[in-house]
């Protein structure tokens, strides 16, 4: 790779569920207060460049799983000058159903995914509910056949996409969990998806319940921390903290997208 390219980066909210801490933590009190979790797809983008970070899910998912859907995932991009269609990269950081549901709206993307993360969707885990609830069958159907087309893009570990942009197998939520670690104005920046679902998992190391291997998840957190800057600039995948520490993307985007590639709030 050449020198370093220097991005924006965005989260987009699409979605929100209201839940209890016992619902996100695995030593969660169920007598505490409400835990909510906010739902987003990233865009990443330079003059040369750009990269979508998973794609959501669908209405009919979200009716079906009892999510609140605010706004389709290919609008919310819309509304940052991104056509879906026009996509060349697409990072999918797992193939659970809120992170690579409407791929199909990305018809000229290349899908970039670890190894580990395919074996696990396929594989013997995936005979048990409680690994396989958070998947969408149709979905790792429907993404077997763009291996079969030649439009997935495989990675074993680390790997970098482009100058300034590199995919990190992290594990723990997933067997192939991956986060995007992004260079920006203000240096290095870990998009975790949800390596950490929310900032509490990693800061007090209390991981979240859905999980393929909580050793490797708290190991994850340790690793989240060596890839960014500064462990302040480690977005988690679903807190809606998000909204309230980064400045709305621009006018008529408050509640929407926030700017990631700045100094978040205290």
């Amino acid at each position: 790779m050449h020198a370093t390219e220097d991005y924006e980066v965005y989260a987009i909210r699409y979605a929100t569920l209201a839940r209890k801490a016992s619902d996100n933590f695995i030593d969660g009190d169920p007598h505490e207060e409400g835990s909510p979790l906010d739902y987003f797809v990233w865009l990443v983008r330079s003059p040369a460049r750009t990269f979508v970070v998973d794609t959501g899910f669908e209405l009919r998912v979200a009716e079906r799983r009892g999510r609140k859907m605010l706004l389709a995932p290919d609008a919310g991009l819309a509304r940052l000058g991104v056509d879906a269609a026009e996509v060349r990269d697409v990072i999918i950081t797992h193939l659970h159903y809120d992170h690579v549901g409407n791929f199909a709206l990305f018809p000229n993307a290349r899908f970039h995914l670890q190894d580990k993360e395919m074996q696990y969707a396929t594989g013997r885990h995936m005979a048990q509910s409680i690994f396989s609830h958070a998947y969408e069958v149709e979905e790792v159907v429907g993404m077997v056949r763009e291996v079969y087309r030649g439009r997935v893009q495989f990675y074993d570990g680390d790997a970098a996409l482009a100058p300034g942009l590199s995919v990190h197998h992290i594990g723990g939520h997933t067997m192939g969990i991956q986060s995007v670690r992004v260079h920006t104005r203000i240096g290095w920046i870990v998009l975790a998806s949800d390596a950490t679902h929310l900032y509490a998992n990693m800061e007090q190391v209390r991981p979240f319940p859905i999980v393929h291997s909580v050793g490797a998840m708290v190991e994850g957190y340790r690793r989240l921390r060596e890839l960014a800057d500064d462990p302040r600039w480690i977005v988690p995948g679903h807190d809606p903290l998000v909204m309230q520490r980064y400045p709305a993307a621009g006018p008529g985007l408050e509640g929407i997208a926030v700017r990631l590639d700045v100094e978040p709030r205290a």
